[in-house]
């Protein structure tokens, strides 16, 4: 009996343990829709920062100028040139100078 116990025991079979994952498999693959859906809206986002950056930079050259007195507004008429009889006869033959100007018509 003695070879018989000793049988069996020596007989057993090994404990399985479990498979180890080596990534290979039935794994769900998200579609290229979705992949390109992402990747663009990650570019907008950084393009958003960027425009947000630009824009800051923007609002702080328009407070310079307007606390530095370069402001659009303020500026000086181009001051005209008075022409001479001489001038104004000539232009005059050209067709160029309005007679009326002076009288406030155009």
């Amino acid at each position: 009996m003695d070879e018989k116990e000793k049988k069996p025991e020596e007989e057993k079979p090994e404990e399985k343990q479990p498979a180890e994952d080596t990534g290979k498999g039935n794994k769900p693959k998200t579609p290229k829709v979705i992949d390109d859906a992402n990747s663009a809206a990650e570019r907008m986002e950084q393009a958003n920062e960027k425009r947000e950056l630009l824009l800051q930079r923007e609002e702080e050259l328009a407070a310079n100028r307007q606390l530095g007195g370069e402001t659009e507004a303020g500026g000086q008429a181009p001051v005209e040139k008075k022409l001479s009889d001489k001038e104004y006869a000539e232009a005059m033959e050209r067709g160029e100078a309005n007679p009326f100007k002076e009288d406030g018509f155009k």
